[in-house]
């Protein structure tokens, strides 16, 4: 019996010690959080740094710390997982990259942007694993069969654009933001749906008929992933239309919003779709439809929330990057043969090299025959800006790596443990060598764009109450209704002449107008809420031009 108490008693003492131990690495890592927004707030205005490479600094300094402090034993206050990435912090920054995305320019661009995002996701995943198929058997790392190869190829073909999308203006550039902020996102899913096929498929024994599954399983998983977040956008918008929410309480609207994206997000996980896809379109459908049948404090709240997880996710992810960088039990491995980890991602920053350029150059080429007018047409910088942004891998690559050649976070294989070191080489060259150079590159091919001076030299829109900053800003049809006042529209004639009179935007336009908006709501079919000055301010005839 006495033996017994004692188990318990240790075990409980045991309990309680893991729990304090958590408790001091959440406090810490909050604390590195606030330490870094206040340092990115200092750097706003520096020629060279932005908030990635601010957060990542943040990271390698503190694991530095930690390493001191802890004598060489870890590096960092968290233990990496995968799962913590895919299902907490990743759909935060997706959701709000579609919510608050330019939609009509979005969709002007949708198939050079899917050519981009998809096609050209394939070219530079084909010539990666090509290459580290002829390459890494010289340098004699470990045993990788076909299918770690092609791993490789999915987890390099991952782009990181953050940097770029903070110094590039969507009122200056709205083709090029829309084309690298498009492209990131189809990318990162392109290359996680990759990733997953090839996990799923016998790659040993492999012939016609496989090549031929994954492609189906490809498109596959793109169609269903992307209907599947359209669906649980209409379902929102269309129970908060029906209920009204609002009359009794905002915050079971907002709760709501929040809850029906992440819930498409784990629907589409767990169905082995591509949550990516899935919670992006969600966003888009979300912020066309059931942003508008909120209630006016709801919108402000909605838009800055999610703008705000998105923030923190993302500074999350960096900093926790910089402290798995010096992570000592993986660079153990890589410190017996020094010069093979060195070769190694040399050569794999030489084929993201030659992978981004394979594509983007000819396929902006092809996209350009296909337009018209010259202002639609993707010039030369324009392209070399498009190659930049791509060249930078981020937390998606370190994820899927983790996820093929560790297990929990550990490996105690050589070659696993080279290839995750090398990783770690490449995200932090990537980010801090072409992070650092983003700005002076962008300022040197377009210098009319710094955000900075954009938003000091252009003249606001009158706005029709103290409240349309924080409704429209950076939110596609809002801001473009919002400005209709200061821009010069063309004459009749002159449109017929430059423009089609039937467009598929005009065809959409009059499909939402007639079917979809008096079901789903959205501008011009927002229930009427006692009180809110939208629906004295805003009467549905002057605001039925959405998309």
């Amino acid at each position: 019996m006495s033996l017994d108490l004692k188990g318990v008693a240790l075990s409980t003492k045991l309990l309680l010690s893991s729990d304090h131990a958590s408790v001091v690495s959440i406090t810490l890592f909050v604390a590195l959080l606030c330490a870094c927004i206040v340092i990115g707030h200092l750097l706003e205005e520096n020629r060279w740094m932005n908030e990635s490479i601010t957060a990542l600094a943040t990271g390698l300094i503190s694991g530095v710390v930690i390493l001191l402090t802890t004598k060489g034993r870890s590096s960092h206050v968290l233990v990496f997982s995968e799962d913590l990435f895919f299902i907490y912090l990743l759909p935060p920054i997706i959701f709000n990259a579609g919510f608050q995305v330019k939609k009509k320019q979005f969709f002007r661009n949708f198939m050079t942007i899917t050519v981009f995002g998809a096609v050209g996701t394939l070219i530079s995943f084909i010539i990666i694993s090509l290459g580290a198929i002829g390459l890494f058997g010289r340098l004699n790392i470990g045993s990788l069969d076909i299918g770690d190869f092609l791993a490789i190829g999915a987890i390099f073909s991952a782009t990181d654009s953050v940097c770029t999308l903070q110094v590039l203006s969507q009122d200056e550039t709205p083709l090029l933001y829309s084309l690298v902020f498009g492209e990131g996102v189809v990318n990162d899913a392109t290359s996680v749906v990759l990733f997953n096929a090839i996990q799923k498929f016998d790659l040993i024994h492999l012939d016609a008929v496989i090549v031929l599954q994954l492609v189906g399983n490809f498109f596959y998983l793109f169609a269903t992933s992307t209907f599947l977040g359209a669906v649980a956008g209409l379902l929102s918008a269309y129970i908060i239309k029906k209920l009204y929410f609002g009359r009794h309480s905002t915050d079971r609207e907002v709760s709501l919003m929040m809850l029906m994206a992440y819930l498409s997000y784990m629907i589409a996980e767990l169905l082995g779709l591509s949550g990516i896809l899935t919670v992006f379109f969600c966003g888009i459908v979300m912020s066309h439809y059931t942003w508008h049948n909120v209630t006016e404090s709801s919108r402000i709240t909605t838009k800055h929330v999610f703008a705000t997880l998105s923030f923190i996710t993302e500074t999350f992810i960096f900093i926790y990057v910089g402290m798995d960088a010096l992570d000592i039990e993986k660079w153990k491995f890589a410190s017996d043969s020094p010069a093979k980890s060195i070769g190694l991602s040399s050569m794999l920053l030489g084929l993201v090299l030659v992978g981004r350029a394979a594509f983007v150059f000819p396929l902006s080429f092809l996209c350009n025959l296909t337009k018209k007018s010259p202002s639609e047409k993707i010039n030369f910088r324009q392209q070399v800006i498009i190659w930049w942004a791509g060249l930078i891998r981020g937390a998606v690559s370190i994820a899927l790596a983790y996820n093929q050649f560790t297990r929990a976070g550990h490996t105690q294989l050589r070659g696993n443990a080279i290839m995750i070191t090398s990783t770690i080489t490449v995200v932090l060259f990537s980010t801090v060598v072409f992070g650092l150079l983003t700005k002076p590159l962008i300022r040197l091919l377009l210098p009319h764009c710094p955000k900075h001076l954009s938003s000091m030299s252009s003249d606001p829109p009158s706005p029709k109450s103290f409240l349309f900053p924080l409704l429209g800003n950076d939110h596609g049809s809002e801001v473009e209704a919002g400005g209709e006042s200061s821009i010069i529209r063309p004459t009749s004639l002159r449109m017929l002449l430059t423009k089609p009179a039937k467009s598929v935007h005009h065809y959409w336009r009059k499909f939402d107008d007639a079917f979809m908006r008096p079901v789903f709501g959205g501008r011009g079919f927002v229930p009427f809420v006692p009180g809110s000055p939208t629906e004295r301010e805003n009467p549905p005839e002057t605001t039925s031009n959405a998309w």
